[in-house]
């Protein structure tokens, strides 16, 4: 039984790099067309006042959390123009949660994207799980200059040759 952790694989090499190092685009022509799917979450750490603003939905920009949403879908949507190296996928479902973290207090977004494509999602859930939190702060940064995007991260995938993948410490 193997013992390597998948996360921190150093026998594998950077797909995206030649023989020589350059960048290239990975050729997926020949592997199959399946269903795939990947959830990602962000937080947003934030002031009681910026908070609180949120929750009633009374901040000078209106509500903030469904602005995040829509800009999340639109972050998915644009993945593969804003990281060179990924392909344009068919994506057949985004849905985006935002959670009320009052004891953080946080803003927690959750985006799960799924395609039927020939490469997975993970980049798509993360970029639109970014985006998400960038337009939260945006929205608040009149108020909390100080709020804080905690972190970005894939807690699943699923889907292709690699089938499902959880991080060992994913929520």
């Amino acid at each position: 039984m193997s013992t390597r952790d998948p996360m921190h694989d150093t026998a594998k090499d950077l797909t995206h790099l030649d023989e020589e190092g350059r960048a290239r685009m990975v050729g997926v022509g020949d592997k199959a067309e399946t269903a795939r799917g990947a959830i990602a979450i962000s937080r947003v750490r934030l002031s009681t006042a910026a908070f609180e603003r949120i929750r009633d939905a009374s901040g000078s920009k209106g509500d903030a959390i469904q602005v995040a949403r829509i800009a999340a879908i639109q972050g998915v949507k644009r993945t593969s123009d804003l990281i060179p190296l990924c392909h344009p996928l068919r994506i057949t479902r985004i849905d985006v949660a935002a959670r009320l973290l009052p004891d953080g207090p946080a803003v927690e977004f959750e985006v799960r994207v799924e395609a039927f494509d020939r490469t997975g999602v993970e980049m798509e859930a993360m970029t639109g799980a970014s985006v998400a939190a960038l337009t939260l702060y945006d929205m608040v940064k009149a108020v909390d200059r100080a709020a804080v995007i905690e972190h970005v991260r894939l807690v699943e995938k699923w889907g292709g040759r690699s089938g499902r993948f959880r991080p060992h410490d994913a929520p």
